[in-house]
């Protein structure tokens, strides 16, 4: 899903992979936070609005910066991870995986890691400040549930958090109001837990 945010601001000649980026390929991607999102019409209105974003209103994100201030800035999901995407040696979940201060991804698909094995990290670039907090705090829940990967409605949980970030703004545009997605959310993971499942950002 990280990955796929990449290529979408790449495409859309954004500076930063934002907090929209990541809204868009986590619903492309992932079935439990499309289904705490809604039905399918309320799910067509939300991803028409994000495929807008090149020709549309996204056109007034281009060439600034993603930072509502409503979550402190914190640095990117930039640790390394083991083949397997699971648990890092330092004990944290990183569900983009290393990532290139340019945010480019290597000639196979993988990022290229600007964080050092203590965990620091040498370059932000890439993430606007909303989607490196985002993506933080989407960890910070998977560790809270002894999870050793984050999902897809962490992030999603994550992503609403932030009341003033451009998912959100996307989200209110399509109807879809935020506030009423955290108990969806819960609602989805009880389920899904309950049947042992789960996708992997």
């Amino acid at each position: 899903m990280v990955a796929g945010a990449r290529r979408r601001a790449v495409r859309d000649g954004d500076r930063q992979t934002d907090t929209a980026h990541l809204l868009h390929a986590l619903l492309e991607h992932d079935p439990e936070a499309r289904a705490a999102v809604g039905g399918p019409q309320r799910l067509a209105r939300l991803l028409g609005y994000l495929v807008q974003r090149s020709i549309g209103y996204g056109l007034r994100w281009q060439g600034s910066v993603e930072d509502s201030g409503a979550i402190p800035l914190v640095p990117p999901p930039a640790r390394p991870v083991d083949p397997t995407g699971a648990v890092d040696p330092t004990g944290a979940v990183d569900p983009a995986g290393p990532v290139d201060p340019a945010g480019r991804a290597g000639p196979d698909g993988a990022a290229v890691s600007t964080a050092g094995r203590d965990g620091s990290v040498r370059d932000t670039a890439g993430w606007s400040p909303a989607a490196s907090a985002a993506l933080a705090d989407a960890r910070a829940r998977a560790r809270r549930r002894g999870a050793p990967r984050v999902s897809g409605t962490d992030l999603l949980a994550a992503l609403v958090a932030d009341p003033r970030s451009r998912a959100v703004e996307v989200l209110e545009r399509a109807g879809v109001p935020a506030r009423e997605l955290p108990p969806r959310i819960e609602a989805v993971e009880a389920a899904e837990y309950a049947d042992g499942g789960g996708a992997a950002c």
